[in-house]
């Protein structure tokens, strides 16, 4: 018999004092035009603090009602709205009257409306499959992760790991966001795990960042952890009760595969080193998940101008016709792979077989 999970402590620093936390508040307005309105900030600060003091994490609740384990606990609005959207995505996805539709993600974080001044090549090598994909009758969805580095308050909030605690504390969808009482919310998930809910298939362009997926795509994948397992009522763990999440896991947990069936496809490209680790890493994932790759052709990793200066990598790309072409593949096998799924001709051969290893 396993031992019985207790929920260690002791590592958080524990509540910020008054000064600190004013500190902090106000160098969101370091700006001398908030002058004129010291005093009215002062009043907000003053109502952020006791959201804080109090954990007002969720300030808007309502009743769970029937279909969740406690149909009495207040249920947070913002996740509720978040967990519809999701299903009616979900319910259109599978909806064989739809148009077939791919997420695709450009994973740089470079745009030219921010300090690099200039587009990525990942931008330029997303709209190549993009005009694949159009033309093979599919819907892009281009996920640009770049805006989070260019515009106003668009943020990714990290992953708290709620999973290495127990998988049921970690909630399909994330409910650790928006927390009000700790000024993290504008969190751009929620619209991330609608826009992956309604995709027949999904195409990640992105570079290679010091051997590795750049931190905007980082963030995405982490958080997108709860759809790998994660629970999709709230309400049996009374919200974040670590104790009640690992005895739910201990009674046996099911990790349900939240967006198992897409099909993917990968870009992976760099200058120097890693683009190989980094697609296989990228591969490795999305098989865990349970989608299904577009073939050989559809996972391509290539340097781009090896070891020539960063500043003409945009010329290199355009002599490059070969890793041009290659590109155009991912997009063709995604629409093969995504036509054949939706007929129910893309045979899986592992489909249907359990992991004695559930995790």
């Amino acid at each position: 018999m396993p031992d019985t999970p207790e929920v260690r402590k002791g590592q958080s620093p524990g509540p910020m004092a008054r000064e600190d936390f004013r500190a902090r508040f106000l160098r969101r307005f370091y700006d001398p035009a908030f002058r004129g309105e010291d005093a009215a900030i002062a009043r907000l600060e003053a109502i952020a603090w006791d959201a804080y003091c109090e954990g007002r994490k969720a300030p808007i609740t309502e009743k769970a009602g029937p279909g969740h384990a406690d149909p009495q606990y207040d249920l947070s609005v913002e996740w509720r709205d978040a967990r519809d959207r999701i299903e009616a995505a979900q319910r259109r996805q599978r909806d064989p009257a739809t148009p077939s539709r791919v997420l695709l993600i450009v994973g740089a974080t470079r745009n030219d409306g921010t300090c690099p001044g200039e587009i990525s090549k990942s931008w330029r090598l997303a709209q190549i499959v993009r005009a694949e994909l159009e033309a093979g009758g599919i819907a892009p969805d281009v996920l640009d992760l770049s805006r989070l580095a260019s515009e106003y308050q668009r943020i990714i909030h990290p992953c708290k790991g709620c999973v290495s605690t127990a998988m049921p504390l970690c909630h399909w969808p994330c409910s650790c966001y928006p927390n009000h009482a700790l000024g993290q919310s504008n969190d751009w998930m929620n619209e991330i795990y609608e826009r992956w809910a309604a995709a027949h298939g999904v195409v990640i362009v992105t570079p290679t960042y010091w051997y590795q997926s750049t931190s905007s795509l980082k963030l995405m994948i982490d958080r997108l952890v709860c759809a790998d397992g994660g629970n999709p009522d709230p309400t049996s763990t009374s919200g974040k009760d670590p104790a009640k999440a690992k005895a739910l896991e201990m009674q046996g947990w099911p990790y349900p595969k939240h967006l198992a069936g897409r099909v993917y496809g990968l870009v992976v490209h760099g200058d120097v080193a890693g683009i190989e680790g980094q697609r296989r890493a990228l591969a490795d994932w999305l098989d865990w998940m349970g989608l299904i790759a577009a073939g050989a052709s559809g996972r391509l990793d290539r340097y781009i101008g090896y070891y020539e200066p960063y500043a003409t990598s945009h010329q290199a790309l355009d002599r490059d016709e070969g890793v041009q072409e290659e590109t155009r593949n991912v997009g063709r096998a995604m629409c093969r792979a995504v036509d054949a799924l939706r007929a129910g001709r893309l045979a899986v051969p592992d489909e249907g077989l359990e992991s004695p290893r559930q995790k």
